[in-house]
């Protein structure tokens, strides 16, 4: 009997060759509406699906494979012989080789300006998803394809051996049902979005493509990768281009999306630097100029900031240049570089050059964070909110000074970024001393005050959290600390409230926590 293929595709890529192969192996193609034309413009002999149903294409092309002389044709099983005289009395065909890729939903959903929600409709595939998973299931009978990559691989085989391998036929039904999986959770969540609905729903299901495979994760015995949430997000690390350097390790993807984080508070108003170590914060600076910024950012801990990550938001011109080249760092992320830069920086073998042109662009309310853990998955909304400078309260005699509330407000964006419990001390538009990730706030606060050492003195502090006790206020008052922003709602805060009233320290309350975990 002669062998049967069929092939339907969105994405033509390879899609004719694929079929002129197929005909010189000695098979029937059968084919439908764009494609059947494309195959048969190429001189290839094609048989209309309409011709074997003996039923038109209708609604628009919505019904034209919905029809059983088709899926009785990919799901009949060869080894059962009640099927195969089933389909002998229906005329059914068997088909042996089923090419489709669906409808371009995920790019029609990203044009930009967005599109009308019935033109996403539209591009629902419905027959499509229902023949690869009808032949994925019987995928010991038939091979199937999604992805042109992969028509050289079954051709091979049929030319090789007659037919295509067990093994590969198996390998191809996977990558169908992963295929679908993403295809439909993409359509789900257009629909929620639509809608309105929460993104946190009683299934949760994301899909995302991969970037790049990692040489490893956080350490060697450990296997990782790196994958893109689909959407735009053009200020993520998904969209970044490395001009230099060796690949990014998990670590430096890790650390880099705390660099952006902190940047990201600051936008594109101030020039402003950032340098991350672990993913925590240990030099901010802001300045007339991003040389400026950077400097404030390098001078607050030079020694911490030796094997880190810095990301700005503005161009890297010579100047900075020459000054990032004098220490080793990890990575560099700006917006753009000018010539004379890349000349200066692309001098340094081991450091990395990340171009991102919306790297200081907010993020989304949309987008959600997520963590991973034994058994489960914890989502939430991403942090992305500060109160506005009038919402928040002064709750001591002393009000802070015009200077006291401008640092205020620049610890306050970097220390919502610092691992919990955090502290960030602050002083002339640059971090003083941070003091991340302890299991207590008063070390927190102690660590802080040694990073920052004799600059602690006329420096503001800035808490995630409340203070359970006043011995904050208390070490905050000998290092010589002059006004504190904190959250507040600790049931003791009239007590560090009149530890700074008995020191002269001005206070202010958000209202908000941001712990970072």
């Amino acid at each position: 009997m002669k062998k049967r293929a069929l092939i339907s595709v969105s994405d033509k890529t390879g899609a004719v060759d694929f079929a002129r192969e197929l005909c010189a192996l000695g098979f029937e193609v059968l084919s439908t509406g764009g494609t059947a034309k494309a195959i048969a413009q190429a001189g290839i002999e094609v048989t209309e699906v309409s011709d074997i149903t003996g039923f038109p294409e209708c609604l628009d092309g919505r019904v034209k494979t919905l029809h059983p002389m088709i899926h009785a044709g990919i799901l009949a099983m060869r080894s059962n012989p009640d099927h195969m005289k089933q389909i002998e009395e229906l005329g059914v065909t068997p088909i042996d080789v089923v090419a489709i890729n669906l409808y371009p939903f995920k790019q029609t959903i990203l044009r930009q300006p967005p599109v009308e929600l019935e033109v996403a409709i539209e591009n629902i595939d419905i027959g499509g998803p229902t023949m690869i998973r009808a032949a994925a299931k019987n995928w010991q009978n038939v091979a199937v394809i999604v992805d042109p990559a992969d028509y050289t691989k079954v051709i091979e085989e049929y030319k090789a051996n007659g037919e295509v391998s067990k093994e590969t036929k198996f390998r191809l039904a996977g990558k169908v049902f992963e295929h679908t999986a993403q295809y439909d959770a993409l359509i789900n969540n257009y629909l929620r979005a639509q809608r309105g609905d929460s993104p946190l729903g009683e299934t949760f299901t994301m899909t995302f493509e991969k970037v790049q495979d990692m040489r490893y994760g956080e350490n060697p015995h450990q296997a990782a990768a790196f994958y893109r949430e689909v959407g735009h997000f053009d200020n993520t690390l998904a969209a970044a281009t490395q001009l230099h350097g060796k690949e990014l390790s998990y670590n430096n993807i890790n650390d880099a999306n705390g660099a952006l984080d902190v940047l990201k508070e600051f936008g594109w108003d101030t020039p402003c630097a950032v340098g991350v170590k672990h993913a925590n914060p240990c030099g901010v600076g802001i300045g007339d100029t991003i040389f400026e910024a950077y400097m404030n950012a390098y001078n607050a801990d030079p020694v911490s900031i030796f094997g880190g990550i810095v990301a700005l938001n503005r161009e890297v011109d010579a100047e900075l240049a020459q000054e990032l080249a004098k220490i080793f760092l990890e990575i560099i992320i700006a917006p753009s570089y000018t010539e004379e830069a890349l000349a200066v920086l692309t001098q340094k073998k081991n450091i990395r050059l990340l171009v991102l042109p919306g790297c200081a662009n907010p993020n989304k309310d949309t987008m959600l964070d997520m963590k991973k853990v034994a058994g489960g998955l914890l989502v939430q909304a991403l942090d992305t909110k500060l109160l506005p400078e009038e919402e928040l309260k002064c709750v001591t005699t002393r009000q802070p000074t015009e200077e006291e509330m401008k640092q205020l407000l620049f610890a306050w964006k970097v220390v919502k970024h610092t691992k919990s419990n955090g502290i960030c001390l602050a002083k002339g538009n640059a971090t003083t001393g941070v003091g991340p990730g302890q299991t207590n706030r008063i070390t927190a606060l102690e660590l802080a005050i040694k990073y920052a050492g004799e600059k602690a003195e006329g420096s503001v502090m800035a808490s995630d959290a409340f203070f359970p006790f006043s011995d904050c206020v208390e070490a905050a008052q000998a290092a010589g600390i002059t006004a504190i922003i904190q959250p507040g709602g600790s049931i003791r805060d009239e007590d560090s409230i009149k530890a700074c009233d008995e020191a002269g320290i001005a206070m202010v309350f958000t209202g908000m926590r941001h712990f970072k975990h």
